[in-house]
């Protein structure tokens, strides 16, 4: 019996939910794109305030942003920030607090930034860098593996006289 959770539509929905840009209430916001820096450095300073019950403010964000951007925090105006939030806001990663100009992370947003950041930290770099740039160990396991695979999809486009 297949299991709903094992669902790749639903998956693929929830991806898009996040990747794909969004319209809500008539206002537009643009993709937070897995993979592009400024969203994965967005990602990873949203993990700082989880915790926190005041929440945290645009200049808070800003200060933890900006040096995972390899930037001074004055070199981001405080309107680039809030287009960020607005962003953020509106992909419901995060909301703001009644009455004030903070923001708190939410159930989603915490788990969207603590799931994409750890898959692109902990998994994607380390293994795309075993076996994509020519610089890459020449006998990685995983480099091994796809050598091997490469190799039998060459023999299966020759021995079917398929274009390669």
């Amino acid at each position: 019996v297949q299991r709903l959770s094992h669902d790749c539509f639903l998956g693929e929905a929830a991806f898009r939910q996040v990747n794909d840009p969004i319209e809500v209430s008539g206002q537009r916001a643009s993709a937070l794109r897995f993979g592009d820096p400024t969203v994965m450095a967005l990602f990873a300073a949203l993990l700082v305030f989880r915790l926190l019950p005041r929440g945290f403010s645009n200049r808070d964000l800003r200060d933890h942003w900006a040096p995972l951007l390899g930037k001074s925090s004055q070199s981001i105006t405080a309107g680039q920030m809030t287009y960020q939030l607005r962003r953020l806001r509106l992909h419901g990663l995060i909301r703001r607090q009644r009455g004030t100009h903070r923001y708190e992370l939410t159930d989603t947003g915490w788990k969207v930034s603590l799931y994409c950041t750890r898959l692109y930290d902990r998994a994607l770099r380390p293994g795309l860098s075993q076996w994509l740039p020519h610089e890459a160990l020449d006998h990685s396991p995983l480099r091994d593996r796809f050598d091997k695979l490469d190799a039998a999809i060459q023999q299966f486009l020759q021995q079917n006289s398929l274009a390669a």
